[in-house]
């Protein structure tokens, strides 16, 4: 039992150079990405159970960014400028492969182009204005020129359209 969790420890102890990186990239400065990265792994040594874990690389990665999280929301407390970027995890689920999880969402948001681009030009234009714009129907209506009763309609058309080709995909 021991000796399994050694294992555990020294594997992902192998991967503390890409978690160095994967900090450093974020953060722009060596000194806290070490330290952080030391952080992780006292972190991962109060697993009870490690064996438990399916994936361990994602874990330790996903244990990094939501410290990550924790060092930015504790900076805009003490009212510092956080240098990190962007606290987002997102950026390593890529890198690794064995993730379906983001294959199936860059195979949904392309399927998605897709179907938006079948939509008829009044149909799309409702559809952006609601939505990437926030307008209302009245004010949609007043940029296209037509009855808040059509975009609704137009509205109506654009997400059943959506939702049908959609669920082809699955």
């Amino acid at each position: 039992m021991a000796q399994a969790r050694s294992a555990f420890f020294e594997r992902l102890f192998a991967q503390r150079g890409g978690l160095q990186a994967f900090f450093y990239r974020r953060l722009q400065a060596k000194s806290e990405a070490a330290d952080l990265v030391q952080e992780v792994y006292l972190r991962m040594l109060r697993v009870r159970d490690p064996e438990t874990i399916q994936n361990p690389e994602a874990y330790l990665y996903t244990v990094a960014g939501n410290l990550l999280k924790e060092r930015l929301v504790a900076s805009r407390r003490q009212g510092e400028i956080a240098r990190v970027e962007q606290a987002d995890t997102t950026s390593w689920q890529t890198n690794m492969p064995e993730l379906e999880a983001t294959t199936d969402t860059a195979r949904r948001l392309a399927r998605l182009r897709v179907v938006l681009g079948e939509l008829s030009p009044q149909c799309a234009a409702v559809l952006v204005l609601q939505y990437r714009h926030g307008l209302s129907y009245q004010e949609i209506a007043e940029r296209l020129e037509i009855s808040p009763r059509m975009v609704k309609r137009y509205l109506a058309q654009s997400i059943e359209l959506c939702r049908r080709r959609m669920a082809r995909l699955r």
